[in-house]
């Protein structure tokens, strides 16, 4: 018997394809083997496709789904955020606290090098809460304002990291290698401002575009981590509470317009409102997949309770250069304290 296929497109919902009647990883594979042209397009129309029906319960399972949508795979460069190696380059999805909700981002969008592509599975879906939101990065462009949007097309956004064991990454975790020369050279190339502390401690700064066009279809998006990584996104309290203790130049992450102006309190609501109103959410079940094109749709994840296991794989790398940015890539200096 042939799987059935319904495609549904809810408001509030990313577009969802329920496939019955797939009972095998094996079959899994032949069918989206089969289906990847239509698939692929849909992802170029709606940025991120929800699958559900597919017979994905280990790690393994969705290797083999990963190998057929996402074959070329990118590997975690300057990590950011805490993840397990589940193996076959498949990663816990983050592993911050349930609690803590994360803002709409698009995957490594300060390196010079980022997946095109994105896919999510569950394996447990939580009690409550959990979902990873999308956001359609077009629809967050044409929500923003005139004045804003030619701003960032003009200067770019400023990214300035401190890496530490105690409230962010380590170096030697983020470059993968306990070699300051390896992480030096990495900078150099990478046009990464760099400075090592009299502690020990890393300090980088780079300028990004924030606005690039999608390789393949041409499409411009808001593409950047300036509103997930800005120190007045984070909670008053826990703000507050990180200066206090390191100072506003040794927050493990800090944001500003490419050319050093602050980010405004309104500017920031501005683009917050602009990314709530291009997302939509659907809630895990166990076996669910969810493709995302990493340069069309950025995504988030909401707080949970219970225990969740989402497990992501990154792949089809594309290059900034190749998106039409419009600010150079350029390193920041930073300074010694």
């Amino acid at each position: 018997m042939s799987p059935t296929v319904d495609w549904t497109a809810l408001d509030g919902e990313p577009v969802t394809t329920r496939i019955t009647g797939l009972t095998t990883v094996s079959e899994a594979r032949d069918w989206l083997t089969e289906n990847l042209p239509q698939l692929l397009a849909a992802l170029r129309e709606h940025g991120a496709i929800y699958l559900r029906g597919l017979p994905v319960a280990s790690v393994a399972d969705f290797a083999t789904v990963r190998d057929v949508l996402v074959p070329e795979r990118t590997p975690y460069r300057e990590k950011a955020t805490p993840r397990s190696r589940l193996g076959d380059d498949v990663f816990s999805s983050t592993d911050l606290p349930p609690a803590q909700p994360i803002r709409m981002h698009n995957e490594n969008s300060y390196t010079l090098t980022f997946p095109g592509l994105l896919l999510f599975g569950c394996l447990t879906a939580p009690a409550e809460g959990g979902a990873t939101p999308v956001a359609d990065c077009r629809r967050v462009l044409r929500a923003l304002p005139a004045d804003l949007v030619a701003r960032m097309r003009a200067v770019g956004w400023q990214l300035s990291r401190t890496y530490s064991p105690l409230i962010s990454t380590d170096w030697q975790t983020a470059f993968a290698t306990e070699d300051p020369a390896e992480v030096e050279r990495y900078c150099r190339e990478n046009l990464i401002g760099h400075a090592w502390q009299p502690d020990g401690l890393l300090r980088t700064g780079q300028v990004r575009p924030g606005i690039v066009r999608h390789p393949s279809t041409g499409a411009e998006v808001w593409f950047n981590h300036l509103l997930f990584w800005n120190e007045w996104a984070l909670d008053e309290e826990l703000r507050e509470t990180l200066i206090d203790e390191f100072g506003p130049d040794g927050l493990p992450f800090r944001t500003r317009f490419g050319d050093g102006t602050p980010l405004s309190d309104a500017e920031l609501r501005t683009i917050q409102a602009a990314y709530d109103a291009a997302t939509v959410r659907r809630s895990w079940e166990p076996g669910d997949v969810m493709l995302v094109d990493n340069v069309l749709t950025a995504h988030g994840r909401d707080p949970f309770h219970g225990e969740r296991k989402v497990v992501v794989a990154m792949g089809a790398p594309v290059a900034l250069a190749d998106c039409q940015p419009t600010v150079e890539a350029a390193p920041v200096a930073t300074a010694l304290v």
